[in-house]
């Protein structure tokens, strides 16, 4: 069973807890579901639970999961040790060798990343086996939507990183006059040559350095 009230980490219950009742049909289609699901169910609010809402740095948003098997974690373009790193992940790695230096990596888990403040939001959370954006217009955008406003209203001094259109209209619902947004193309392989060069790593950790905040450790 998926439950929404309990699976999520205790501070997000917390600044959720007025809105989650709002959201029985998407828990019904989702424990109705009969087909394989990704990521697990276990795996769904990862994002959340490695990155309470009072550590909220920066925020990532993607669009749904992956769905091939054992790739997704509830990580917005992330994947587990051992897994294949997706195209538009290693062109995420790419642009941050050509902005930081940094040694592109051999893994595609970023727990390391939320768990130093960076929610990697996905803004579908779950995918049916094989079949892209199957769970789209199920409830999930608006319980994503709920998500970011709580954070761009009781949060200060959060950057948001949006790649691509679809993040881009995530981006209306955020107070720019409290809050960083750099935005670029996704970095999918289709659009990746409009990614690159964009620099929201660097930018990132300035914005950081500004705000007198510890930056992240890419």
């Amino acid at each position: 069973m998926i439950d929404l009230q309990t699976q999520l980490e205790m501070n997000w219950q917390r600044i959720l807890a007025t809105k989650l009742n709002n959201f029985h049909c998407l828990t019904d289609f989702l424990n109705a579901e009969t087909q394989v699901t990704y990521p697990p169910k276990d795996l769904i609010f990862n994002a959340f639970n490695l990155c309470p809402f009072n550590q909220i740095k920066v925020v990532i948003i993607g669009q749904d999961p992956y769905h091939g098997e054992g790739q997704a974690n509830g990580l917005c373009f992330a994947v587990n040790d051992g897994v294949k790193i997706p195209p538009s992940l290693r062109n995420i790695f790419k642009e941050l060798h050509s902005d930081l230096g940094i040694e592109i990596p051999t893994s595609g888990n970023l727990e390391r990343w939320a768990k130093q403040g960076v929610l990697l939001l996905n803004s579908i959370l779950t995918v049916q086996a094989n079949q892209a954006a199957s769970h789209r217009n199920k409830g999930w955008e608006q319980f994503t939507d709920i998500v970011i406003k709580q954070i761009s209203e009781q949060r200060e001094q959060i950057v948001f990183l949006l790649w691509g259109n679809y993040a881009h209209k995530k981006g209306s619902i955020i107070d720019t006059s409290k809050h960083y947004i750099l935005k670029s193309a996704h970095p999918s392989p289709l659009s990746a040559r409009n990614f690159f060069g964009n620099q929201h790593f660097s930018k990132t950790n300035q914005y950081l350095t500004d705000c007198g905040k510890t930056t992240i450790n890419w």
